[in-house]
């Protein structure tokens, strides 16, 4: 089994049942570790050369968030801005994440629809997270699968174990 770090950033997981099925999920497996990044860096001070470190332990990553206000959130933004590093494009660097697979889990509370050209908000989940895929690409990660769980907060808890099931499955390709 490859050893996965999950990279997990909710501001508000206490009002998210989709996303705590997943931790619960990663905790139960021992080739996940969890980050919780909110709860880990609560004053939001990132211990960037730790956590660069911590990343040239794993096999593959997971990105685990919600879209808040139409972007990332806060936290893992920073974190990203901090953690990766320039350097690690220079020949004879170690670039922790080169051609390590990347799994990104976005949750939402809006419709599909609305993430079209046509829809309200005229942008793509893609498109709002393209800072994230764009990171990754310049570090030559290997993006396996977007997933997106759309209406995140209207999900039955039978809903909630068919998408953790789906993404379990993509994880074991």
């Amino acid at each position: 089994m490859k050893k996965t770090l999950v990279i997990f950033a909710h501001p508000y997981l206490e009002h998210s049942n989709s996303n705590v099925e997943l931790i619960n999920f990663y905790v139960r497996h021992q080739h996940f570790t969890l980050r919780d990044l909110y709860e880990e860096y609560p004053d939001f001070h990132i211990a960037a050369f730790r956590e660069r470190k911590r990343l040239q332990n794993y096999d593959r990553f997971i990105f685990q968030f919600p879209i808040i206000w139409f972007g990332i959130p806060p936290l893992l933004k920073l974190w990203i801005d901090e953690v990766f590093d320039r350097n690690w494009l220079n020949e004879g660097e170690i670039n922790p994440l080169e051609n390590k697979e990347v799994y990104i889990v976005v949750t939402t509370g809006d419709k599909e629809r609305s993430f079209s050209k046509e829809g309200t908000y005229k942008y793509t989940i893609d498109e709002i997270i393209s800072g994230l895929i764009v990171s990754l690409n310049v570090f030559k990660a290997n993006i396996k699968d977007i997933t997106i769980v759309y209406e995140a907060n209207k999900l039955s808890k039978k809903e909630i174990i068919l998408q953790k099931k789906k993404f379990v499955e993509i994880l074991n390709q």
